[in-house]
């Protein structure tokens, strides 16, 4: 008589991974959340693509020597000066946002001088990074510099809180109808914990790459090859950094949910976890423009997916830096993952009260 095998570890996690998928897949909820973040970004990105197509460039004052060496002049609308205080009383008066002068000291044999910040068109419509001088350093406002940051921290915020607690939820109604009984009766409990994680970090990843799309896809039709080339690369280093900061969160969600039995009390045990997801989000918006700060954030774990693009796009960060940073975030994502299945499989079929975390390592 033939006897069924149980599924592999590989078979039972991809199971669960199906489960959790399908699941949010059929959840209205879930498809009106996304479908109102589709529409915002899309919109989002046509209009400021078609904002700065409707404008007639931007205005900059060029003395005759240096409008001989710039590579290109497109997008600028260029008033003539005869030399740099001509063009330091036009800044003053605020009739240009920059002024591109003769610099024999510079390597692209020019600098670029503004009062307060460099508008970001200048610097990505030109091919080589020219020296900056600022007649007033702390006086500026990038605007598009504070763009990315709100969506960069608004995006993993978003996608953390609602995966994170949309695991943590799963995992205690699983506990509290006692479904989960049956399912480690037939699967291991590590296996489950794997499935969630995965599942849930398919629907975030999904999410991110169709926000890039659109990103990419606004930008060309909108005609702003130049500020695609300049948010390319960080947009790429966002998603790499998010799918391991993701996995890291998504597994200790699930073991902190694992430690109580009632959807009441899944606040006591992963409000700490909440805070850590919100804390680079309200960083990088009242701070975008602090070296200091967002090299601190650059290589902490849980903030390094909002830190590390941010200071790829405003050009602060070497080239091995991004690499460091995911390395140190890919052996904290191991750690949590062994933690966060220790705790999980210590806690899982424990009901009443909440278990305490010492409990919950100690086994």
């Amino acid at each position: 008589m033939s006897t069924v095998q149980p599924p592999t570890f590989a078979q039972s996690t991809w199971l669960v991974a199906e489960r959790e998928i399908g699941s949010k897949l059929r959840s209205k909820s879930f498809i009106i959340s996304f479908a109102i973040l589709f529409v915002i970004a899309l919109a989002g990105v046509i209009w400021a693509g078609f904002s700065a197509g409707n404008t007639s460039g931007t205005p900059v004052a060029v003395t005759s020597a240096a409008q001989q060496l710039l590579p290109s002049t497109t997008g600028l609308d260029i008033t003539d000066v005869a030399d740099r205080a001509a063009a330091e009383e036009l800044l003053t008066d605020g009739d240009v946002d920059a002024a591109i002068l003769e610099d024999t000291s510079s390597p692209t044999g020019f600098l670029v001088l503004a009062e307060t910040d460099v508008p970001s068109s200048l610097l990505l419509g030109l091919s080589v990074p020219p020296t900056v001088e600022l007649l007033d350093p702390d006086g500026g406002w990038n605007v598009l510099g504070y763009i990315v940051a709100v969506a960069f921290g608004g995006i993993f915020f978003f996608a953390a809180q609602m995966f994170g607690s949309t695991i943590a939820q799963s995992v205690v109604e699983e506990k509290q109808t006692r479904v989960v009984e049956l399912l480690i009766s037939a699967i291991p409990t590590r296996a489950l914990l794997a499935g969630k994680v995965i599942g849930n970090t398919v629907l975030a990843m999904g999410q991110i790459l169709v926000l890039a799309a659109i990103v990419v896809i606004g930008l060309t039709v909108t005609g702003q090859t130049d500020l695609l080339q300049g948010i390319g690369m960080p947009i790429a280093w966002f998603a790499i950094f998010f799918l391991f900061g993701f996995i890291l969160l998504a597994a200790l969600f699930a073991a902190a949910a694992a430690m109580v039995s009632r959807q009441e009390d899944i606040g006591t045990t992963t409000t700490p976890l909440i805070l850590i997801v919100m804390a680079p989000y309200f960083l990088v918006i009242f701070l975008w423009n602090n070296p200091t700060v967002l090299t601190i954030m650059s290589y902490v774990p849980f903030s390094a997916p909002v830190g590390m693009p941010m200071r790829l796009f405003l050009g602060q960060a070497q080239w091995w830096e991004p690499l460091l940073s995911l390395v140190i975030l890919l052996a904290t994502c191991v750690w949590a993952i062994v933690l966060g299945a220790k705790i999980y499989e210590n806690s899982l079929l424990r009901m009443g009260a909440r278990v305490k975390l010492v409990e919950a390592l100690r086994g």
